[in-house]
């Protein structure tokens, strides 16, 4: 049995503003794309046999798109495992490892990252399928990507002899990232391929390389697994002593410094979607070398990208920008530097400002919510509730609500009054009140929420009772 392991834990920086630190890349559904990146990293698995069921490493910040966005795939019955911080993947494959091999005995994993693309799909699977040859025979598999430009942005893989049944090749080295004179060195070599992070091997070899090789990282492991929390949605790798685990990448502890390593080709039409100049690679440009989408307006453009999500954009005379506009940032860059979009967002981070972590519009496991006016002592918010959802029983300690029903009818608790408030119909919470609003229909409803104190943060949330496992 082939058992995918999803690693979805990244946060994607270098496509600000469109990926946030609470809706990063892998969960976007990008312009022109069928379904998130994260949604295709699973259906392009379809077809091959063999197949178990999926198994999820992600943030617990986002367990709940996961879980969104697993369920429109028909896929229930996938495992997702909750870190409680990031410590790279060499950790995140060994708790995946662990827990695979409670559902499974030893299966071989196939480790896919969340936000890549593949075109051709048949490609794709016959190297899967040389991969499994090689990873039953106890070698840790990687999937080399055959370049077509002397990329400065990736890492190398060196190959060596062919193995026996020619399916694939020793590795001899992995290299970081070159400049751009040794980047053509390797592609004239054509002995060197592309790092594509994606690898295939039973669960028990990786364990056993990764004790060997990094004796402390499985250690933590072990002790994580040992203590996991298994819930009916997700599985939570607890806090301690994950947090205390070193933070590594595969490569660097394991796959750089074991003899058992093989490379299988992969020419697939592959692309990591690491910045927007990669972005606008993959997509079909117009006649003047253009992706454009959403409201915009251009003339003399050429080989650019622009985008926008809430108003009018107007362009003249560009060649080679990237423009994205979202309800709150715009981003304006030469697509030739759009991989220093991620300087930005360190810059955003180091202030302290809200635009690295979410949208204005802001998903929850209940629905979402906008923010559409903020001002001294007060905020407006367009709220949506999903049919059967509910908001937590809780109070806030600093600001009192206003809220007023536009579409649909829901159920109001506040202290000791419950009604239903149908549309057009409005109420109010005052400062400090226990209240929840719950929808018991089978249409969405929407309110507007106007928020009235001295401060008006996310943290001013006391939760006493909440479906989704968040009550203190």
């Amino acid at each position: 049995m082939i058992v995918p392991v999803v690693l979805a834990g990244g946060v994607g920086s270098r496509l600000w503003p469109l990926s946030r630190a609470l809706l990063p890349k892998q969960f976007i559904h990008f312009p022109r794309q069928q379904g998130s990146l994260f949604q295709n990293t699973l259906s392009r698995l379809e077809g091959l046999d063999y197949l178990g069921d999926p198994l999820v490493v992600c943030n617990a910040d986002h367990r709940f798109l996961v879980a969104e966005q697993l369920r429109l795939l028909g896929q229930d019955r996938s495992t997702i495992l909750l870190e409680p911080v990031g410590r790279n993947t060499a950790p995140a494959v060994a708790m995946a490892a662990m827990v695979a091999q409670r559902h499974n005995d030893d299966p071989v994993i196939l480790i896919l990252p969340a936000d890549h693309v593949i075109e051709n799909v048949s490609a794709f699977h016959a190297a899967i399928a040389a991969a499994e040859n090689l990873a039953r025979r106890q070698l840790l598999v990687t999937f080399g990507i055959v370049p077509d430009a002397p990329e400065t942005g990736y890492g190398y893989i060196q190959q060596g002899p062919a193995l026996e049944d020619k399916t694939g090749f020793k590795v001899v080295r992995f290299v970081e990232k070159p400049d751009l004179d040794t980047a053509q060195s390797y592609l004239a070599s054509g002995s060197y391929f592309w790092n594509s992070g994606m690898f295939m091997f039973t669960a028990s070899r990786y364990l056993q390389e990764l004790e060997r090789y990094a004796p402390d990282i499985y250690a933590s492991c072990a002790s994580a697994f040992a203590a996991i929390e298994a819930g009916d949605d997700f599985d939570q790798i607890p806090a301690e002593p994950f947090v205390t685990c070193r933070s590594e990448s595969i490569d660097c502890a394991v796959m750089e410094k074991t003899d058992n390593a093989a490379v299988v080709h992969l020419d697939a039409g592959w692309n990591d979607l690491g910045s927007w100049d990669a972005v606008w690679e993959v997509q079909d440009q117009d006649g003047d070398g253009n992706i454009i989408s959403g409201d915009v307006l251009s003339v003399e453009v050429v080989n650019s990208y622009i985008q926008s999500q809430s108003r009018l954009v107007a362009a003249v005379g560009m060649e080679d920008v990237v423009i994205v506009e979202t309800a709150d940032a715009v981003l304006v860059a030469n697509k030739a530097k759009a991989q220093a979009v991620k300087q930005i967002v360190e810059q955003l981070e180091a202030a302290k400002r809200s635009e690295s972590i979410n949208h204005t519009l802001v998903y929850r496991p209940w629905g979402s919510y906008e923010s559409l006016a903020m001002g001294d002592g007060y905020q407006v918010k367009h709220i949506v509730v999903n049919p059967g959802a509910s908001l937590s029983l809780q109070l806030h300690h600093r600001r009192a609500e206003h809220w007023t029903v536009i579409k649909g009818s829901g159920l109001i608790c506040c202290d000791d009054k419950e009604f239903m408030l149908h549309a057009n119909g409005s109420t109010f919470i005052p400062l400090g009140s226990k209240h929840r609003l719950s929808n018991p229909g089978v249409e969405p409803v929407e309110l507007i929420e106007v928020q009235i104190g001295d401060y008006l943060g996310e943290d001013d949330i006391v939760r006493f009772e909440d479906i989704y496992g968040r009550a203190e």
